[in-house]
């Protein structure tokens, strides 16, 4: 199976009252030890590409280019959609060309009128390449490739003025941020979640970024209330670098050929692969495939 738009698996995800993770990924060890854990568990995936994870791995083609050889290689079956994660107009144009098989638009930073008529026009292509197309409103709160967000609650009527232009998704900030969550953050803001979901209607799937620290019954809450796609990312990278840390503590890369990097980074992969297993169990969506 070739890479697939996310409408579907969302879609259907809605219905079932369960939640599509999105992992981003990094490298190719991330993306290998993703698509393997989905697929043994039978769980559709998306796979999340910041503009600056692209350019770290050579941009949108390269990115491309190697997930679908892998979807190939590894005989994955599981529906796979590879999303541009955080959007820019230009760097959506680019992901678009480059084959991505669905787009975030973040046009968050925009005034309202400014976010509808960007947004507006990406539905358009997208949908006519059968491209699926996530929304932004609201700040998602913390650090995302150099945009800096407090984490503002999105505007109920907002919302529903961006949902109503097509979008597949839409991604409220709901007092969610990107990042380790501070000890001192309040949580998510259920009643604004609740709001949010009902001026956009029982139809319109919801995303909750930044769902790396957030408490299960939380994330659990929020997917009875119409959440549909969790992002994770700082997650696997903590579990990734204490994997890593705990092998070159323990000399391990000092015996024998232990320096190999496909040795180095096996922890690594590992400590990834039961990472995904344990919020692909907290989403609900082991078997959905």
């Amino acid at each position: 199976m070739g890479l697939v738009s996310a409408k579907e698996m969302i879609d259907k995800a809605l219905e079932g009252h369960y939640a599509i993770a999105q992992f981003n990924i990094n490298n190719l060890e991330w993306t290998k030890a993703i698509l393997l854990e989905c697929e043994e568990l039978k769980a559709p995936v998306i796979l999340g590409v910041s503009e600056g994870a692209a350019k770290y791995m050579t941009g949108f083609k390269t990115v491309h280019a190697m997930v679908s050889a892998m979807v190939e290689a590894l005989g994955i079956t599981v529906p796979v959609a590879l999303h541009l994660d955080h959007g820019t107009w230009e760097g959506a144009h680019a992901a678009l060309e480059a084959g991505f098989s669905s787009i975030m638009f973040d046009g968050s930073h925009y005034d309202i009128e400014e976010n509808i008529a960007k947004t507006k026009e990406l539905v358009a292509l997208c949908h006519s390449k059968g491209v699926s197309l996530e929304a932004e409103v609201g700040g998602i709160g913390g650090e995302e490739d150099g945009v800096i967000s407090t984490g503002e609650c999105a505007d109920p009527k907002e919302c529903a003025e961006v949902a109503a232009l097509g979008v597949d998704f839409l991604a409220c900030g709901i007092g969610n941020i990107h990042g380790k969550y501070p000890a001192n953050w309040a949580g998510l803001q259920f009643d604004v979640l609740a709001n949010i979901k009902d001026a956009i209607g029982p139809k319109m799937p919801m995303v909750l970024h930044g769902g790396s620290g957030i408490p299960d019954d939380q994330v659990k809450k929020a997917i009875s209330l119409g959440v549909s796609k969790v992002n994770v990312n700082t997650e696997l990278q903590l579990v990734f670098a204490a994997a890593t840390r705990k092998y070159i503590e323990e000399g391990k890369d000092q015996q024998g050929k232990g320096y190999d990097p496909r040795k180095l980074l096996k922890p690594g992969f590992e400590a990834i692969k039961a990472g995904v297993k344990d919020r692909l169990e907290c989403f609900g969506s082991i078997g959905k495939a």
